[in-house]
């Protein structure tokens, strides 16, 4: 992980957590498939106690699959335009705009360009927060993208 102040990842996850600086556009990203990719930032693996949060890049013309989670998340639009779907009900999105999702909706971001990557950023309250995949049931993890990291 690539963090700043010569702070290495060792130091980091001690017994008292210190602050992180992260640098994206050095750090690897987990691929999602269809080009989409997320790159995990803060997680108990650096000292957070009740966080998580990342960013994922979603390919012109795709979505990430509709899913729920256990937990309240909050996304926003850094660049691009996008449109999520919440609760069976679609909301154009631009730049800066921000979703609060109460844990259990039923939600996805989709990609309505045909050249632009959209990428967004996000946050879910707890550590132990889970993507249950509406069409399967299938269950994981958030917190094990950010484990798998290089």
């Amino acid at each position: 992980m690539k963090i700043s102040n010569n702070v290495d990842e060792k130091e980091a996850s001690g017994t008292k957590p210190k602050p992180v600086i992260f640098r994206p556009s050095e750090m690897p990203a987990a691929d999602r498939g269809k080009g989409n990719k997320t790159i995990p930032l803060v997680s108990d693996a650096i000292g957070s106690k009740s966080l998580l949060n990342g960013m994922t890049d979603i390919a012109p013309g795709e979505a990430i699959v509709l899913h729920t989670h256990n937990c309240e998340e909050t996304v926003v639009v850094l660049d691009g335009k996008a449109v999520a779907e919440i609760d069976g009900i679609d909301h154009v999105l631009e730049t800066f705009d921000t979703t609060w999702l109460p844990q259990n909706v039923p939600h996805r971001f989709k990609n309505p360009s045909k050249e632009k990557t959209l990428r967004i950023f996000w946050t879910y309250t707890s550590l132990d927060a889970t993507r249950t995949v509406v069409a399967t049931g299938e269950t994981h993890s958030i917190g094990s993208e950010h484990k798998k990291r290089g």
